[in-house]
C-alpha cells in the first residue's frame, strides 16, 4: 500500500498526546461491516457507510473502498460519463493510476497518494478511468471515493476541480513515531491539509505499525469515523475489535483513539485507516443516484436539467471514447456513482465573504 511514504518517520512533526485529564475520550458507538458491490464498468467496491444513518454520517453521504484488486491485462475498469449535482466528490488513490475529465474543463491524472476533489455544485458531467496503457498491462488498483454534502446555499455554486498531489499532503508522526498521518483535508494538531471545501471536514489516511497506538485531538463539533482499509486492531479506549472493511463510529468528545494489533498477516503488515469527520450541516437530504439535494422537487429538476443538457456536455475530444448515452453523458440511475477531490482550510478561518464565497472554508496554503 504505497500511498505517500517517508524514508524517516521520526523526522516528521509529531502530534502531541492530548491531555485526557482535561479532554474527554470519544466512545465507540458502533462497528459496521461494509458489504461488497460493483461500481462503474465493473470494479469491485466495499460500501463503507452501509448500515449507518444519514444523521450520524452528516456531512458525508457515501463512501466506497475501491479494490484492493490486482487486475490482469485488459481488466482495469472505470466509469462511463455521468452527472452530479449538489455535493463534492473525492477520489483518493492509494495504488494505481486514474484519469479524470469533466464537462467544466477540469481533470488530470492521479496516482499513489494523489487526490481529486471535485465540487459538482450546480451540475457537471465527468468520467474516471484507468489510462490505456494500464488497461493493456493490468496492475494494482486501490482507492477511496467519498461524497461530501454541500449546504443548501452552495448547491448551486459553479463546479470546481482541484488536483492534490500526494507530496502536498501534510505528513505527521504520532507522539511515539509509531504511526504516519497523511492530512489530506482539514487540520490535525495545527497542521492543515492542502484541500479546500465548502463544508468543514478533516480527512486523514493513517498507517499504524503493528502494536502501535494512535490518540488524536478531534474537534468536538465534528463527527468522527474510522474506516479500516487494511489490517486489524481496536477502536476506542474500550478496544472494540476492527478489521479490513469495517467502520467505527465514535460518539461525542475531544479525543479519538485506536490501536493496531501486534500480529498482522504477511499481506498487510500494518493497520491502514481512513479517519474522517466534519461539521454536520443538519439540513434535509434528498438523494437520487448522482444527485444530492434538499427536496424531491430539486431532485426532479436535476433529472430534467440533465436530460435537457443543462448540466454540461462531454468535451468533443472525449466523444470517441463514450460507449453509452450521448453528448450529455450516461443514463441517470438510482444507484450510487463515485466521488472526487478538493479541500484545504483551517477550521477557525471559515467566513462568509459574499455570495460566491458563502460557506467556503479555506486554510493556509501549503
Amino acid at each position: 500500500m504505497p500511498a505517500t511514504t517517508v524514508p524517516d518517520i521520526l523526522a516528521l512533526p509529531r502530534v502531541p498526546l492530548p491531555d485526557t485529564t482535561v479532554l474527554s475520550q470519544r466512545p465507540v458507538r458502533s462497528v459496521t461491516t461494509a458489504p461488497s458491490g460493483v461500481e462503474g464498468e465493473g470494479f469491485p467496491v466495499r460500501r463503507a457507510f452501509a448500515g449507518v444513518s444519514t444523521k450520524d454520517l452528516d456531512p458525508f453521504i457515501h463512501m466506497d473502498q475501491m479494490g484492493e484488486v490486482d487486475y490482469a491485462p485488459g481488466e482495469p475498469r472505470g466509469t462511463p460519463w455521468h452527472p452530479h449535482r449538489g455535493f463534492e466528490t473525492v477520489t483518493y488513490l492509494i495504488d494505481g493510476i486514474f484519469e479524470h475529465a469533466d464537462s467544466n474543463g477540469g481533470g488530470g491524472t492521479i496516482t499513489n497518494g494523489d487526490t481529486q476533489w471535485m465540487t459538482a455544485g450546480s451540475g457537471i458531467l465527468h468520467i474516471e478511468a484507468p489510462p490505456e496503457h494500464l488497461v493493456v498491462s493490468g496492475g494494482l488498483f486501490h482507492g477511496i471515493q467519498l461524497w461530501v454534502n454541500l449546504p443548501s446555499a452552495n448547491k448551486w455554486d459553479p463546479p470546481h476541480y482541484q488536483g492534490i498531489k500526494g507530496r502536498e499532503t501534510a505528513l505527521l508522526a504520532s507522539d511515539d513515531g509509531g504511526a504516519l498521518l497523511r492530512v489530506i483535508a482539514g487540520e490535525v494538531a495545527g497542521h492543515a491539509g492542502p484541500g479546500s471545501t465548502f463544508t468543514p471536514i478533516t480527512l486523514v489516511h493513517a498507517t499504524l505499525n503493528a502494536g502501535a497506538e494512535l490518540t488524536l485531538p478531534w474537534r468536538p463539533d465534528f463527527n468522527a469515523l474510522v474506516y479500516v482499509l487494511a489490517g486489524q486492531g481496536t477502536a476506542g479506549t474500550e478496544a472494540r475489535p476492527v478489521h479490513t472493511g469495517q467502520l467505527a463510529l465514535y460518539g461525542p468528545g475531544d479525543v479519538l483513539s485506536l490501536a493496531a494489533a501486534r500480529q498482522q498477516d504477511s499481506h498487510t503488515p500494518n493497520l491502514e485507516v481512513l479517519i474522517l469527520g466534519g461539521r454536520p450541516i443538519r439540513e434535509p437530504v434528498a438523494q437520487y443516484g448522482p444527485f444530492v439535494m434538499n427536496t424531491e422537487a430539486e431532485l426532479k429538476q436535476a433529472v430534467e436539467d440533465y436530460r435537457a443538457g443543462r448540466l454540461g456536455v462531454i468535451p468533443a475530444e472525449h466523444l470517441p471514447h463514450t460507449t453509452t448515452g450521448d453528448a450529455t453523458g450516461d443514463t441517470v440511475s438510482g444507484e450510487q456513482e463515485e466521488p472526487h477531490g478538493r479541500h484545504r482550510r483551517s477550521a477557525d478561518q471559515h467566513r462568509d465573504s459574499g455570495p460566491q464565497a458563502a460557506g467556503r472554508h479555506r486554510g493556509p496554503q501549503l
